[in-house]
């Protein structure tokens, strides 16, 4: 079997994922506006307290009247439940609000996702696309719920704040901007710092996730390959990469929160030394000093609060810029006049292919499948059996060459999927019931054709059994036959099968080869035979070598002739000894 070398989906630009994010939100300007407003609304709240609690100190000193402290001391409480108030119900609508958006990115994402040529997703690995439609969407969701929210109202607290310290005195303004230089060059480090650290981070997490799915997936062969201290190996790689990328991201989050914190005790000094010259001067009151002291205090926890959830903002603007780059793939091309093949008849014509800028792995492929024919398509390891099946099915394009049903080369056929359908060994089952599985091959089938197409394959199942996560997990022989009745259901004129018995084991190989006839019984078929025994039933055996067709007819004639064909059946057929 060929495989691609890995390349990752694509990742928008930042540019990119604003603009996309503005689309999202668009539809929703109303809600915008209101958690936009309750949420100034929260900051403006809690701006009132420090000059209330200025004016008790200087009624204190001035041995005000105790109704002026009372009345005062009131008001910093209704401000508290104001702010209290509207902070709620802000967070309440930001997360309202970022749940809709998520919910259109994810609609979007999913539905590209499904569009996806498999060519790109194999190239990238599934762990890639997993993360993205699972791992991103989680952190995004985290960090609409929790980080953004907060940030959002940190923001206004700052920005707010600053405006109070002007209307008080504006030279305690300009010393409570002392630390703001310190303060935007961090910032502007940080930003442009974590942004690439989390994307690499959230990538990092992709290839461990990949690798850990290949391990898994593929543990048989690793133990049958003695390939198990490579492959934990490489998982090992991968996820220390992960760490490494998690460390560099903590790092950087460590050196911004050490500056800002020196930015903060230098802005605290400025603060204290020109009120106190301020008030010996007579200039301001004590009463307006302590609340330029209280307004940059307040700024410690907000930005605190940035510092703390930053990070995850800025890890859900790395998920949010991979999914949009997913979401912006363009639509596979419909054909500008499309057609409808005359026949079921299949001819490869010059097929050369190579994955990227790899070697070639077939060579001028010549094959020819007349409507109706079932043709086994053998060959060692590395053949290129599974590269022509893709080729044959539209999965991969070919370098040079061309395929054509009926006639009606693939690039123009309409509905593509309705002609050729690929099964391969590699089976999902959706969770769901049995007939939740079977109708993603027909939406419209009835029960009774659902149960039809089972007693086809000889599937011992019921349609209302629940199976896949959380219900029964299917052996290797169930699932591939519950594939084998989607073939059914989708009535395609040609099928693929792609070593399609190969995972069930001896015990269910006979099973499945009964099934795999029953299911291409009156349609073209080419079937990428892993046991020969199903090659020894086809019309006509197709022999490949490295890249090229070295022999093709029947299994009786190829046999007799003594070739390439013949050794790999008395390979197969000589008696196992135990």
């Amino acid at each position: 079997m060929n495989v691609a070398p890995t390349r990752m989906l694509p990742v928008a630009t930042l540019a990119r994922t604003r603009g996309a994010l503005g689309e999202l939100v668009r539809p929703h300007r109303l809600l915008l506006a209101a958690t936009v407003g309750t949420l100034v609304a929260a900051s403006v709240a809690m701006l009132v307290v420090p000059p209330l609690l200025g004016r008790i100190v200087d009624a204190v000193i001035a041995r005000g009247a105790a109704g002026l402290v009372d009345g005062l001391a009131l008001g910093i409480l209704a401000a508290l439940v104001a702010r209290a108030a509207f902070s709620a119900l802000g967070s309440v609508l930001v997360a309202h609000l970022g749940e809709q958006v998520l919910a259109a990115l994810r609609e979007r994402v999913v539905r590209r996702a499904l569009d996806v040529p498999l060519a790109d997703v194999e190239r990238a690995g599934t762990g890639d696309l997993l993360q993205r439609v699972g791992g991103d969407i989680s952190v995004i969701s985290e960090g609409v719920r929790r980080a953004i929210p907060t940030v959002v109202i940190s923001l206004l607290d700052v920005g707010l704040t600053l405006v109070g310290l002007t209307v008080l005195d504006w030279r305690l303004a300009l010393a409570g901007l002392t630390p703001l230089p310190i303060w935007v060059a961090i910032s502007r480090w940080y930003v442009r710092r974590s942004g690439p650290l989390y994307a690499a981070e959230r990538r990092a997490e992709s290839e461990r996730t990949q690798s850990l799915l290949a391990g898994v997936g593929g543990a048989a062969t690793v133990r049958a390959f003695r390939r198990r201290a490579a492959q934990l190996g490489r998982i090992d790689g991968h996820s220390r990469a992960a760490v490494d990328a998690s460390l560099r991201a903590s790092d950087a989050e460590r050196k911004f929160g050490l500056v800002m914190n020196g930015a903060e005790l230098l802005g605290v000094l400025a603060i204290l030394v020109t009120g106190f010259w301020l008030v010996r001067a007579d200039t301001v009151t004590v009463g307006a000093a302590t609340a330029a002291a209280l307004y940059f205090l307040r700024l410690f926890d907000p930005i605190g609060i940035m510092l703390y959830l930053l990070d995850e903002a800025q890890s859900a603007g790395a998920a949010l810029a991979r999914l949009v780059g997913v979401a912006d793939m363009p639509a596979p091309a419909t054909p500008a006049r499309p057609r409808t093949p005359r026949h079921s008849g299949v001819r490869l014509t010059g097929i050369r292919h190579a994955y990227d800028s790899g070697p070639e792995v077939l060579h001028g492929v010549d094959l020819e499948v007349a409507p109706g024919e079932r043709v086994a398509v053998v060959g060692a390891s590395g053949a290129g059996k599974t590269t022509l099946g893709a080729v044959l099915a539209g999965v991969h394009t070919p370098t040079a060459g061309s395929v054509e049903i009926g006639d009606v080369p693939l690039g123009e056929i309409a509905d593509l999927r309705r002609h050729v359908a690929l099964v391969t060994q590699e089976v999902h089952v959706f969770a769901g019931t049995v007939a939740d599985n079977l109708r993603m091959a027909r939406p419209g089938a009835t029960d009774e054709e659902l149960a039809a197409a089972l007693a086809t394959v000889e599937a011992p199942m019921q349609l209302t059994d629940v199976v896949g996560d959380g219900g029964d997990e299917l052996s290797a022989t169930r699932a591939q036959q519950l594939a084998l009745a989607r073939l059914v259901l989708a009535e395609p004129a040609v099928a693929v099968l792609d070593e399609a018995t190969a995972e069930a084991g001896s015990a269910g190989a006979r099973t499945l080869e009964r099934a795999a006839a029953a299911a291409l019984a009156g349609r073209t078929a080419v079937v990428i035979a892993h046991r020969l025994t199903q090659a020894a039933t086809a019309d006509r055996v197709v022999v490949l070598d490295k890249g090229r067709i070295v022999e093709s007819g029947p299994h009786d004639e190829l046999v007799a002739a003594g070739g390439s064909y013949a050794a790999l059946w008395a390979a197969w057929a000589a008696p196992r000894t135990p």
